[in-house]
């Protein structure tokens, strides 16, 4: 039998589910929870600032008292509670299917670049190599689990610059092993193949794949790019770290067509398996990339200067994206092939129905006031 899903339906359930993990403390006669997260979706739903959206619709409130209100609510001196709050709100959006379950995890940085010269803004973003006109970054590493189709992010950091990258990862594996998600592997990038972390993750008896940059002129790492096939074998780091190593001989087409050797090494942590494998698998990780690329379509854009605000709304964007996979994995999925039909739920479509859902809930300005009479257009 087919039933229907609804935008209403979508919109309840979301509300109901953010107010259940963060309370935004907004119970006045004119401002309410339900009310601001309207704002915050409909902004996240169409890229845009909470001034416009507050404009927009009619049963609203003024775009600064909304911001006054948020800034009341997010603080820097409890944005590690905030940080809790909103892990609380991934894992409650994860399916009790994932529960116990032995799974697959990527985990990696990302960035959003950050303008301000704001000395308090400046001590909550990272330096990094420049890129879109700044060296400054509000920065956060998330986990995802991929396991049969399943893209969720089960943990989420706000990376300070004090933060090591080992400190982080040892962060998210404690976060998600709270939400009862069984680590069954790690895929990691070039950027956590360090020495602690290597030794962090042998003691913890974890296993994992970590992509190893190549280093050195003729030593080092690039001394094992040699051969004419692929192998796997022991490296001792420099500080005496001892690592299994996969090296991988490939030859992928250069940007003029042609073929070139290109070497790639892995380091395995509790594997065995021959470099084709390991290749294929770590493939796997670059949907992590997709998960980044789909939260900049639910962006809401602001200029505040609350490093507190500024996480939240980062956070936000994951959140929804967690709350999407879940309405497709319970609702779009074939009770016989349990397969997912990209096509009936794709994230703009499920924007579009969440957005028009609160427009015909809030009501909203079609006529704008102007100087000229719009009689003359008519001339």
């Amino acid at each position: 039998m087919i039933h229907e899903l609804s935008g209403s339906d979508i919109h309840e359930y979301a509300v109901r589910k953010l107010n259940a993990s963060v309370d935004l403390e907004m119970q006045g006669y004119r401002m309410q929870n339900e009310l601001a997260w309207d704002i915050l979706l409909k902004a996240g739903s169409e890229q845009r600032g909470l001034t416009s959206v507050s404009r927009e619709l009619a049963e609203s409130v003024h775009h600064n008292t909304l911001r006054g209100h948020l800034n009341k609510r997010f603080t820097e001196h409890e944005i590690w509670l905030q940080e809790a709050e909103q892990n609380k709100g991934l894992a409650d959006s994860l399916p009790q299917s994932l529960w116990g379950k032995s799974v697959e995890i990527a985990v990696d940085f990302h960035d959003e670049p950050s303008y301000s010269r704001n000395g308090l803004v400046q001590t909550y973003t990272c330096r990094s190599k420049a890129q879109a006109g700044t060296t400054h970054f509000w920065r956060v590493a998330s986990a995802y689990v991929m396991h049969k189709g399943l893209r969720f992010t089960v943990g989420l950091v706000y990376v300070l610059p004090e933060y090591s990258t080992s400190m982080v990862l040892q962060r998210l594996v404690q976060l998600i092993q709270q939400h009862r998600v069984v680590i069954k592997r790690l895929y990691l990038d070039k950027g956590f193949c360090q020495t602690d972390i290597i030794r962090y993750l042998q003691t913890q008896g974890l296993s994992a794949i970590i992509a190893c940059p190549i280093r050195g002129k003729h030593g080092g790492t690039r001394a094992l790019c040699r051969g004419r096939r692929s192998y796997n074998t022991h490296y001792t780091f420099g500080d005496g770290t001892l690592a299994h190593i996969t090296c991988l001989r490939t030859m992928p087409r250069g940007k003029n067509g042609k073929r070139r050797l290109k070497w790639l090494l892995f380091v395995c942590i509790g594997l065995t398996w021959p470099p084709k494998k390991v290749k294929q698998r770590y493939r796997r990780r670059f949907g992590i990339e997709t998960s980044y690329r789909l939260a900049r379509r639910w962006r809401v854009h602001t200029t505040s200067s609350n490093p507190a605000l500024r996480f939240f709304l980062y956070g936000l964007t994951f959140w929804i994206v967690n709350l999407w996979i879940l309405f497709k994995w319970k609702f779009v999925r074939h009770p016989y092939s349990r397969k997912i039909d990209p096509f009936v739920l794709p994230l703009p479509r499920f924007a579009a129905l969440l957005r028009r859902a609160i427009e015909a809930l809030r009501g909203f300005h079609d006529i704008i006031p102007v100087f000229l009479d719009p009689f003359v257009l008519k001339l």
